[in-house]
């Protein structure tokens, strides 16, 4: 295993396994082939033309295509073809998250390969003169790669709430840290990736932050989310992502970014100009 594996795993989408999903001449999602006739009814909402599929022109607007969608999506649910409705709402953009085509919720956005936006805090402390990162086990009855590696802090990042407002709520629930202590991470770019899942593919923006912790900090899940949280030496987090399947797909990448960032990877280290490529595909 490797680094660029890693990378490589979180940008596997099959180019001929989709059809694009397009509001006029913006592409904003993916479709997979075998889920498109499902769509084929709904000939209000979908023109079916050579370059794929697109909603109706007479949708102008983003309420009347947020409306539209939703009414498939129901329809889709009722008949059993999607399983999944989280009840959070994330923007369809073709370009960059505050100007959204239309609203979707996030449990369809990999069924309709539409992008998705995730914040994700580094929590690491110094330690006579060591770094150690703080980890976290995902539950084992999370629905999503269960009792796998995670961030600290790691959620969705929803519609219609600002970044400090998502980021404290997230480390309030995730790791029962203050405002006034989720305030002081630092904000250090960006990581995209697109790769398949069995919903579908899923296009993904991750916005990456760190946060230098007090040595005494003790993180304390509050959702249920968390099943452990583990204070790691960086050379012990660096060598997981590395050798073994332990994390969490995508925050395999941010890890990457983190080691990159701080001088863990450097340009003495093999693939590194395709890493540092490979994290904004």
């Amino acid at each position: 295993m490797s680094y660029l594996e890693k990378i490589q795993q979180c940008n596997n989408r099959r180019v001929d396994a989709f059809e694009p999903l397009w509001v006029e001449d913006r592409r904003v999602g993916w479709v997979r082939n075998d889920y498109v006739s499902s769509l084929r009814p709904f000939s209000d909402v979908f023109d079916f033309t050579e370059r794929g599929i697109a909603l109706n022109h007479l949708l102008d607007s983003q309420q009347a295509r947020t409306d539209a969608i939703k009414g498939v999506v129901d329809a889709l649910i009722r008949d059993g073809v999607i399983d999944t409705h989280y009840g959070e709402i994330y923007p369809v953009t073709a370009s960059h998250k505050t100007a959204p085509e239309f609203l979707i919720d996030r449990g369809v956005a990999s069924w309709f390969g539409t992008r998705t936006f995730g914040q994700h805090l580094n929590g690491y402390i110094y330690r006579d003169g060591r770094l150690l990162m703080w980890i976290a086990r995902r539950a084992m009855d999370r629905g999503y790669e269960p009792g796998k590696l995670d961030q600290l802090v790691a959620g969705g990042f929803p519609h219609a709430v600002t970044a400090s407002e998502n980021m404290r709520k997230e480390c309030m629930e995730e790791a029962g840290m203050p405002s006034s202590l989720a305030d002081q991470a630092v904000s250090v770019g960006a990581i995209t990736c697109c790769y398949e899942n069995p919903r579908g593919v899923k296009p993904e923006t991750l916005y990456c932050y760190d946060l230098e912790l007090p040595d005494d900090f003790q993180p304390v899940c509050t959702d249920g989310e968390v099943e452990e949280f583990m204070l790691l030496p960086i050379e012990e987090v660096a060598e997981a992502v590395r050798d073994s399947d332990k994390f969490k797909l995508n925050c395999n990448l941010v890890v990457i970014d983190f080691l990159i960032r701080h001088g863990y990877l450097t340009a003495e280290d093999q693939d590194y100009d395709l890493l540092v490529a490979g994290l904004h595909q």
